[in-house]
């Protein structure tokens, strides 16, 4: 076999090509291939080739290399890919192991599709695909409601396995710790309410009302409502991070490996101490929300503190508090079930564990309003 081909020299490295009667192409290289001594560029692999149009398969002698680094994969890969778009096949068994193996490595993960020229899918199909994936978690929530609730069994006949200061700790966080929060939007909600109330009341001269508006607003709905809300934006995102970040490092795993339920000893505490917190949390904000709209029926409608008081005692009964802290209760449930279930939902990375936490929000969010409404038209019947 008489080989043809061209050899280019540079510095301390050479490469050739030479096509055999075969039809084979031989890329032999030798000496050192290092990134920093400014390899081929692809613009030359492809006149080389272009140059030797009667090769039909590629083939390397890496025999003389002394020296590679990552640079030399990345000239490699670029040959791989020129001889790809002329149809050549490749035989890689002269390449050194590491270098096949890193290209192995390059091949299973494929590049990032961007979508550029892509023609969409069908209405039809993007539709089942919603539908497939809406089933899938749908199952998954149902899997994670029945775990809790087997959990949540387990704990009232004292059967669980949970550490006692974990509870503890979930209940300071979901509880003393969100009083600043829940007091300045509490008290801002108050005073919103009685300013927009006023400013139709007072043209009636009926500024005392002020009181039974914000009273039973807050009562009934915005304090339940507001807590839920702040709850779902601070304490459901954390647990969905903080479960998350344990899935990330494994610890999820370890507890299941020791034969403990995650659901057990991880998301019931954290389930606990927010249903525990949750009405108290609302009782508190009503009070700081009465406060609010006092400010303004006091200072800017110039009606007494007394009769102020004394108006929203009469226009407040318990039927309006009854129905304030059952709303809250639910939010409560709904608040933690987020946000544990898409911390266990979470995949195993920072960019999993920030979604979860958003996603966290977005659906305890999503679960306050639906259940205010559901609850709204269950009151109404029942006449509360």
């Amino acid at each position: 076999m008489k080989p043809h081909g061209a050899r280019a020299n540079i510095a301390h490295r050479e490469w050739s090509l030479e096509v055999g009667s075969d039809g084979i192409l031989v890329l032999r290289l030798a000496g050192r291939w290092l990134m920093h001594d400014h390899l081929p560029q692809r613009a030359a692999i492809e006149r080389e080739l272009s140059a030797r149009p009667t090769a039909r398969a590629l083939a390397f002698d890496t025999r003389s290399v002394e020296d590679w680094d990552s640079g030399f994969v990345v000239f490699v890969r670029q040959v791989l890919n020129v001889g790809r778009d002329r149809h050549l096949d490749a035989d890689l068994s002269g390449l050194p192991a590491g270098v096949r193996k890193l290209l192995d490595l390059a091949a299973a993960v494929s590049e990032r599709e961007t979508g550029r020229g892509a023609r969409p899918a069908p209405l039809l199909a993007r539709l089942g695909g919603a539908a497939i994936r809406g089933a899938g978690q749908a199952r998954e929530m149902v899997t994670f409601l029945g775990d809790a609730c087997l959990a949540l069994g387990r704990f009232v006949g004292r059967r669980a396995r949970l550490r006692r200061a974990d509870l503890l700790v979930t209940i300071q966080e979901a509880g003393p710790e969100a009083l600043g929060i829940v007091s300045l939007i509490s008290f801002l909600v108050g005073v919103i309410l009685a300013y927009v109330g006023a400013v139709q009341l007072r043209r009636f001269g009926a500024e005392i009302y002020v009181a039974d508006l914000v009273g039973i607003a807050m009562a009934r709905q915005m304090g339940a409502i507001m807590t839920g809300i702040i709850m779902a934006g601070r304490t459901g995102a954390a647990y969905a991070a903080q479960l998350g970040t344990m899935r990330v490092n494994e610890e999820i795993d370890a507890v299941r490996t020791m034969g403990i339920s995650p659901v057990e000893f991880l998301v019931l505490p954290r389930m606990l101490g927010l249903i525990l917190m949750m009405p108290l949390l609302t009782v508190y904000a009503d009070i700081v929300g009465i406060l609010g709209g006092a400010v303004i029926g006091v200072g800017m409608l110039k009606v007494g503190f007394l009769p102020y008081w004394n108006r929203t005692w009469v226009a407040v009964d318990l039927s309006d508090i009854t129905v304030g802290l059952i709303s809250a209760s639910v939010f409560g449930v709904l608040v933690a079930i987020a946000g544990c279930l898409r911390g266990m939902q979470s995949g195993r990375s920072s960019a999993a564990v920030g979604l979860a936490a958003t996603s966290a929000v977005v659906t305890g969010i999503v679960f306050i309003v639906t259940a205010d409404a559901i609850l709204t038209v269950i009151y109404d019947a029942l006449g509360l």
